[in-house]
């Protein structure tokens, strides 16, 4: 971000830019969707609260961290994207470090992308692990061939779950490498998926569990929740397909 921010000086030093070229901010408000559906897309590790509220030793601070946590991230994200937009205007891509010049500064952001994608990933994929290897651990036949003694796993066992973990790394690397527009994608992604792990489905499982015993303020809340996530899911789907 300070690189981003360091362009954006350059221009303003230099005399390029100019905040009436910047239409995304000064014009309509139709691409709100659009940013919408991306503005769910960057928190899709919302899927994962519950997971790590199992993990944590102190399970009694864990509101506490998560609204510090998410309060820190919103703000870079935002300080991110508006400097960004602010440096390059309608000029930015998809994925800012394609805008940055080609210098040592451009390769180490890169390559700190690359390095925290790398050891991001595998915690995104924690969920799908485990509801892939629980299944498999249901099935007889699995436990016959991969399990002795109840939950001890054979050396088939431990084959078969890294097997699992690695076909689905390359399948989702072979969808990611045929997605067309990474912002277009992003957007559609946050619109439905996210939407749906984040407003939608939460709101209809309180609802579900504790819809008796809820007041009325908080039935109300959760419908606006469940509403507002399945407008936002139905635009910016709709957005999204025609940005294709």
């Amino acid at each position: 971000m300070a690189i981003v921010v360091k362009e954006d000086i350059d221009k303003v030093i230099s005399g390029e830019f100019r905040f009436g070229d910047r239409t995304a901010i000064t014009s309509s408000i139709g691409g709100l969707p659009f940013a919408g559906g991306m503005a769910v897309f960057c928190f899709e590790g919302f899927g994962m609260t519950l997971s790590l509220e199992a993990s944590m030793k102190e399970k009694g601070g864990f509101a506490s961290l998560l609204a510090k946590t998410f309060s820190g991230i919103t703000l870079l994200y935002v300080l991110f994207g508006f400097s960004g937009y602010m440096a390059y205007g309608d000029e930015t891509k998809d994925i800012i470090t394609l805008n940055l010049p080609h210098n040592w500064s451009t390769i180490a952001v890169q390559v700190g992308l690359c390095l925290g994608l790398t050891f991001t990933f595998p915690i995104m994929a924690h969920p799908i692990h485990e509801i892939v290897e629980g299944k498999l651990r249901n099935s007889e036949w699995i436990r016959k061939v991969s399990y002795k003694e109840g939950e001890n796993p054979t050396l088939v066992g431990k084959f078969g779950t890294y097997l699992s973990r690695a076909m689905l790394i390359v399948v989702l690397a072979l969808v990611a490498s045929f997605v067309p527009g990474f912002g277009e994608f992003a957007s559609l992604v946050g619109s439905t998926v996210c939407a749906l792990i984040s407003f939608v489905l939460p709101a209809t499982f309180h609802l579900k569990l504790f819809g008796s015993s809820l007041r009325f303020w908080q039935k109300a809340l959760d419908y606006v929740f469940l509403i507002g996530g399945l407008l936002l899911a139905a635009h910016g789907t709709y957005n999204s397909i025609v940005g294709f």
